[in-house]
């Protein structure tokens, strides 16, 4: 796992190939597997392979998801505020877990982060997407992950590179 860690690196360059229906499978299950506040689950997902649709969505903020354009796949994350007070953390577990799983599957990922971010002056990335998937008011979009084989190879993180001076250990 430790191996897994050290590799996963945000990627937004993708090949133009589909992704395989049973790897697809194998990570929405992962995604399934997350943990969650009391066992609540108040986490729910988009799965977009529509390129029209992903074109459409890499428009839903103003800096920061143009590259979506470019990815086969897209999982939008959406969370029930009415479910659970501890949404936010149990969505942002999902999109943490399908990024390691994109991982272990041979995919790259690449984390969107669309809760509290605007696609236009005056008007939110979560009703953008809202109104484009026909999602209900009642549920909130947390995060939109970019999925796909990756056209680019970022070189894995280093032990010498972690920030250990964060690490404090009883006290502060």
């Amino acid at each position: 796992m430790l191996e897994l860690l050290y590799k996963r690196r945000s990627v937004r360059k993708f090949l133009s190939r589909d992704i395989e229906a049973e790897v697809v499978d194998k990570l929405l299950t992962g995604m399934l597997l997350s943990p969650s506040g009391r066992g609540k689950r108040p986490w729910e997902f988009i799965v977009i392979d529509d390129r029209d649709t992903i074109g459409r969505l890499s428009e839903a903020k103003e800096h920061g998801s143009a590259f979506l354009k470019g990815a086969p796949l897209a999982v939008v994350v959406l969370g029930n505020p009415e479910e659970s007070d501890t949404w936010i953390e149990d969505t942002s577990i999902a999109s943490a877990y399908a990024l390691l799983m994109a991982e272990s599957l041979g995919l790259s990922a690449c984390w969107i982060q669309i809760r509290g971010r605007e696609y236009s002056p005056g008007v939110l990335s979560d009703r953008y997407i809202k109104n484009l998937l026909t999602i209900p008011d009642t549920l909130a979009v947390e995060s939109i992950i970019a999925l796909g084989y990756p056209d680019e190879n970022p070189a894995a993180r280093t032990h010498e590179s972690l920030p250990f001076e964060k690490i404090h250990r009883n006290k502060y």
